[in-house]
């Protein structure tokens, strides 16, 4: 185990450094020319130019990516072409208000997908299990952007219950947390019941009934713990959906989020923060994955890492 960790740790600055450079060759291929929105449309060739000169655009490729690497060794990810701010301190003012978001869809997915997901198993065939599967084939067809704007327009334009946009008391988090949630609490609850249902036929299971355990020893004891597997790998790898799906939740809802932050950047062509914003998420990505192998590890032992 400390083997892997270490090999894990070794890999994990090469990963961000080949990240760095894809994000950073694409970027240089989106149309338009950020030195031009800088100085406005009416500048001038020679003011452009000069823009251009300003933030390092004149550069060769190479120069650029090898100033940018340099500098993020020393903690540095530039400066916001459109705020003249450095980029670590406004990705920092939005990435709590990310957190707290994905955080909440989290839990919400969690706890509403781990309960449909064994009430369907225990109750199998029966027509709380098919209502259980109904609403999970719903949850993974529907996008998140048309179940916002039904909750807008249901909760906030027409009932007038909730906040319709922006960040400020608890009740600005629902609708964008639920929002967020209902794709992987569809996910989570198919895989609980089917993993349940593929174990509690084996031999394991039927020795604990016939010691004479009570059914929901059986199923929390028993079967949950070796059916955790797949569903523990689900929830890591869901998170790279949950972060990409908050770039449209908090456009949608204007929260002041890492997504919303995003958005804005491509549109003005903000190379520095657009490249903060990608390795920020990517490194999120890559610690959540980590730790759920670490998990998993704990829940089977048996695990050997090679």
């Amino acid at each position: 185990m400390k083997t892997y960790i270490l090999k894990r740790l070794i890999l994990f600055p090469i990963i961000l450094i080949l990240a760095s450079f894809i994000i950073f060759a694409v970027l240089r291929f989106i149309p338009g020319d950020p030195a031009r929105l800088m100085a406005g449309l009416k500048a001038s060739q020679e003011d452009v130019q000069m823009m251009r000169e300003r933030i390092g655009l004149d550069k060769s490729f190479l120069s650029q990516y090898g100033l940018f690497i340099f500098n993020l060794i020393k903690g540095d990810l530039g400066v916001s072409i459109r705020s003249n701010k450095p980029v670590i301190n406004e990705i920092g003012k939005c990435f709590l208000n990310t957190f707290i978001l994905v955080l909440s869809s989290y839990i919400i997915a969690i706890v509403l997908g781990f309960v449909a997901g064994m009430l369907a198993a225990i109750f199998q065939n029966t027509w709380l299990d098919n209502l259980v599967i109904f609403f999970a084939m719903i949850g993974a067809s529907t996008p998140n952007f048309w179940l916002a704007l039904m909750g807008m327009s249901l909760f906030s334009v027409k009932f007038r219950i909730l906040p319709l946009m922006g960040m400020g008391t608890w009740k600005h988090l629902v609708l964008p947390s639920i929002s967020l949630a209902f794709y992987p609490t569809a996910l989570i609850a198919r895989m609980i019941r089917s993993s349940i249902l593929e174990v509690i036929w084996k031999d394991y299971i039927k020795t604990a009934r016939a010691k004479g355990l009570r059914e929901i020893v059986v199923y929390f004891k028993h079967a949950l713990r070796n059916a955790l597997i797949p569903i523990v790998t689900l929830i890591g790898l869901n998170f790279g959906s949950l972060i990409g799906g908050a770039v449209v939740t908090e456009s949608v809802f204007n929260w002041p989020g890492l997504g919303k932050l995003l958005v804005d950047s491509i549109t003005y062509r903000d190379y520095p923060l657009i490249q903060g914003c990608f390795l920020v998420t990517i490194t999120s990505v890559i610690l959540m994955n980590f730790i759920v192998d670490l998990i998993i590890a704990k829940i089977d032992p048996q695990i050997s890492f090679k």
